[in-house]
Formats: C-alpha cells, sequence, structure tokens
C-alpha cells in the first residue's frame, strides 16, 4: 500500500509539481472562456476547474490526466442555462455525476476497446485543430505586439529546452508565461491580459444545495441535458486517458476513471461549479512538461484556486500573448503528425475513418458526434472486411449422387447473402451435405440464411444433411433456425 502511494504521489515531486503550476496558469482562460460559452459568470468554470482537478486526483484511474471545466460539456449546457437558470445547471451536474458513477459500475468504461486506433487518431488530430482554431481570435485584429509576444513565447518554449542546466530542470511554458508577463508588465505595452477576459472570484467556494423544486418536473427538465453531458464527458475522458496511457507508456483504469469523474462532479455541484470532464489539452500540458503522478492534478487544482482567489491582481496581467503561446505548442504537440506521413501506406478505409472523425468533429466542434461516426465507419469497414473472408466449395460424393458443401468462413449479416449465393439449387442431385466444421454462425441473419439454403433445396425435392456445426453455432441454430422445425417448413414452403 505504501509503495503504492509513494509511486502514485511522491515518486516525481518536483517535475509534478512545477507542471501542475504550469497547467494552473493554463486552466485560467480556458474556464473562463467555457463559462462564456455556456452563459454562466467566470467563476462557476473557475470554481469547477479548481474542484474536478483536485478530487480527480484522488478518485480518476488515470494518474497525470487533467479534469477541469471543458469545452464540450459546456456546449451542452447552453440551452439549459438560457432558459432555466444556473441553479438548474447545478442540479444536472449533480445528476451528471450520479449516472457516470452508475456508468463505472457498469463497467461501460470497457467499451474504449471498440474505439480503433484510427478513431482515437482522428480525435486527436481534430482537437488539435480545435485547440489552434481556438487561438486565432487572440490573433486578428490585434496589434503587432501580440504577434511579436507570441513568436518570442514559441521561441521560449521551444528553445529554452537547450540552455545548459536549467533548460531540463524548468518547464519552458511556465519560463514562457513568467518572462512574458514580467515584459508586459515593464513595458506597459497596449495588449490582452487575463484580467480582460473577465472578474476573477475573490473568495473561496462554499458548499449549497441547488435552488430547484425536488420533484419529478425537475428531474425531466434535467435528465436529457445530465446524461448527454455524462456521456460527452466520458467519452472525452476515455479518450483523454488512452492518449495519456500512449504518452506514458502505463495502464490507467478506466472504469474507475468513470466512476472518479462522476464523483468529482457531484463534489462541483455541491460547489457552485459547472460539469467538467478530462482535458486532453491540459492533460498534454501536463506531460510534456514533466507531470506523470496524482501530485502534479492536484497541485494543478490547489494552485488555481490560490492564484485566481489569492493572486489574482497578479494573475490578472499575464498577457493573454503568452497563453496562446502554449496553446499553440500543445496543438503542434497534439497534432499526430505521422498519421499525414501513413496516409500513403495505410488502408483506404483507415484513412477515411481518420479523416471523417477529423472533419466531423471540426465541423460540428461536437466530440462525441465525430467519435460517433469514426466508430460507425470502422465498424462498417470490419463488417465488410470479415463478411469477404468466406470461402464455400463443392464437389460430387464417392457414389456420384451426393453433392458435398464444404463452408469455410464467418457466417453473419455482412456475408450472409453471398452465403445463399455460393449454392446451386437448380443441380438436379438427390442428395446436398453441408459441412459447417469450418465456419461460425454469429447472429440470426446468418440463421436465417442456412434456413433460406436448407428449404430451397428442399423445394427443388433434394435431401439436405447439415453437419459440422461447433456449439456456439449450434446452440444459436437450434433456437433460431426453422429449417429443423417440420411445422415451421411446411408454413414457408407454401409461400
Amino acid at each position: 500500500m505504501f509503495e503504492t502511494i509513494r509511486q502514485h504521489w511522491f515518486s516525481n515531486v518536483r517535475a509534478d509539481v512545477l507542471a501542475g503550476a504550469v497547467v494552473a496558469l493554463a486552466l485560467i482562460p480556458e474556464a473562463i472562456a467555457f463559462s462564456i460559452i455556456a452563459g454562466v459568470d467566470p467563476k462557476i468554470g473557475l470554481y469547477a476547474s479548481f474542484s474536478m482537478a483536485v478530487v480527480i486526483a484522488f478518485a480518476g484511474g488515470r494518474p497525470g490526466m487533467i479534469s477541469a471545466a471543458t469545452g464540450a460539456t459546456a456546449l451542452l449546457m447552453v440551452t439549459l442555462v438560457r432558459d432555466h437558470g444556473l441553479q438548474y445547471l447545478l442540479a444536472a451536474t449533480l445528476l451528471t455525476g450520479v449516472i457516470q458513477i452508475l456508468f463505472g459500475y457498469l463497467k461501460l468504461g470497457a467499451l474504449m476497446r471498440f474505439v480503433s486506433r484510427s478513431v482515437v487518431t482522428g480525435f486527436v488530430n481534430a482537437l488539435a485543430i480545435l485547440i489552434f482554431m481556438a487561438q486565432l481570435p487572440e490573433l486578428t485584429g490585434v496589434t503587432w505586439h501580440v504577434y511579436a509576444m507570441t513568436a518570442a513565447g514559441l521561441g521560449i518554449i521551444y528553445l529554452f529546452p537547450y540552455v545548459p542546466v536549467v533548460g531540463k530542470t524548468l518547464p519552458s511554458p511556465l519560463v514562457c508565461i513568467v518572462v512574458l508577463t514580467a515584459v508586459y508588465m515593464f513595458s506597459g505595452m497596449d495588449i490582452r491580459t487575463v484580467g480582460d477576459m473577465g472578474q476573477l472570484p475573490d473568495s473561496l467556494p462554499v458548499f449549497l444545495l441547488p435552488d430547484v423544486p425536488l420533484n419529478l418536473e425537475t428531474l425531466w427538465i434535467i435528465l436529457p441535458y445530465s446524461l448527454a453531458i455524462a456521456v460527452v464527458g466520458l467519452l472525452e475522458s476515455m479518450m483523454t486517458a488512452t492518449i495519456v496511457d500512449e504518452l506514458t507508456d502505463t495502464p490507467s483504469d478506466k472504469n474507475r476513471e468513470c466512476k472518479g469523474q462522476g464523483l468529482a462532479n457531484i463534489v462541483t455541484g455541491f460547489l457552485g461549479g459547472m460539469a467538467g470532464c478530462a482535458m486532453i489539452g491540459q492533460s498534454v500540458i501536463n506531460v510534456k512538461s514533466g507531470g506523470r503522478n496524482r501530485l502534479s492534478t492536484l497541485v494543478a487544482g490547489v494552485f488555481l484556486l490560490i492564484l485566481v482567489v489569492f493572486l489574482g491582481d497578479w494573475v490578472s496581467q499575464i498577457p493573454m500573448a503568452a497563453l496562446v503561446a502554449v496553446m499553440i505548442m500543445v496543438s503542434i504537440g497534439t497534432f499526430s503528425w505521422e498519421s499525414i506521413r501513413d496516409l500513403r501506406r495505410h488502408p483506404l478505409s483507415t484513412n477515411i475513418v481518420m479523416v471523417a472523425t477529423v472533419i466531423v468533429v471540426v465541423a460540428t466542434h461536437n466530440l462525441a458526434i465525430g467519435v460517433l461516426v469514426g466508430v460507425l465507419l470502422a465498424s462498417l469497414f470490419f463488417a465488410n472486411k470479415v463478411g469477404q473472408i468466406l470461402y464455400i466449395g463443392s464437389r460430387m460424393g464417392p457414389d456420384g449422387e451426393t453433392r458435398e458443401y464444404e463452408v469455410i468462413g464467418q457466417v453473419f449479416f455482412a456475408s450472409s447473402t453471398r452465403f445463399t449465393d455460393s449454392f446451386d439449387f437448380k443441380e438436379a442431385v438427390p442428395r446436398v451435405r453441408i459441412d459447417l466444421s469450418r465456419a461460425h454462425f454469429w447472429d440470426i441473419t446468418g440463421v436465417g440464411a442456412l434456413d433460406n439454403v436448407v428449404i430451397k433445396f428442399r423445394r427443388e425435392g433434394t435431401e439436405v444433411e447439415v453437419i459440422g456445426l461447433n456449439e456456439a453455432s449450434a446452440t444459436l441454430v437450434d433456437r433460431f433456425a426453422v429449417h429443423d422445425k417440420p411445422e415451421a417448413v411446411e408454413k414457408l414452403m407454401g409461400h
């Protein structure tokens, strides 16, 4: 137990603390921006980012991953806030947490194994594009000072690691923020700062109950929003966990993460915050800055609260150009550049799934829809590919009166037509033997195809023998087939 605590919390203290500080600074403008999207006060998003990060540090299934208020969930709250107000949003946040905990106990985190690598790659590339696009408003219609500061920030981020001794000690994004803030404060140039984004809170969050009627009417109002936020939040969290798993070459517990996200949202709702989930951008910042353990996530949450409540005057002086530089670094680091090179090597179906996921996510700004489209396309391509792996050969038996068919492969909805078309029903033979010892039936469509073949042969006056069904296929055939049930066959042959 103590070894596990040491490994997950205190095996990388210095790097975790510094990385958490960088993430906390990057969370501030994001939380404010997402609050504005949802139509609530900036402090709602900031309180949510604090509580989500702190709770998930203890309860989450992926060490080093950052959870906070996110754009994906904020977009789903707009109508609820507009039509019913903040209190209903807080109630929806609580219900979101309950649903996510339920999903965790139902082990729905295991569904991530159905998301192919091409979908994950498309998701990551789309997110990188969205992160970059989100910075464009800060780079349009501005003076040359902003471009100069942003370029200087990117220069610090990418060149500082090459500085002897300290280059490998301090995270370059943190150095970028500190240096550009100092330059802004001493030069007095006219550029946007964090303080221009909105009023920072000046007090700690307090426990409160949502001021809504506790009745079925309230439940029916918030349930659709809570369910949508729960699904989108868990989807983004699971994708983020998968990406961090690959970046750090360590495993994570997806079902525990579902429960952790749920608990974090419940606490957030009681502290007056909006629902959130894992953040890919901030998680990548954390990992790239050296954060690996739960301590980095805890530091990010605690430091964020300290910054906005106790050091708000200093934080408000951070130029947006510094944070834009950090987020551009994140978008560049998040994008899978290998996927562009691999377009010529990978199968066309893989490329279509990846590109479709990117296009849908970027077009809709909805990560869930993009992933759903990618998964559906990948499933269709897979079903089509497996459906092609079906061979049916035939030969005349030694007695000269029995046609023997041998079926090799998978028989299901995608291959059922090919299965049926492979038999010659007009051949005048007294008997047909169908050997299924090297075949497998997966669904009722496949069983229906077998019924169709047997009944067609019998209509032609041919005796049919089916042999070799494996145990699983035999169970399915016994339960759903009609060719071996005389009364059913008579009805079918009568039509």
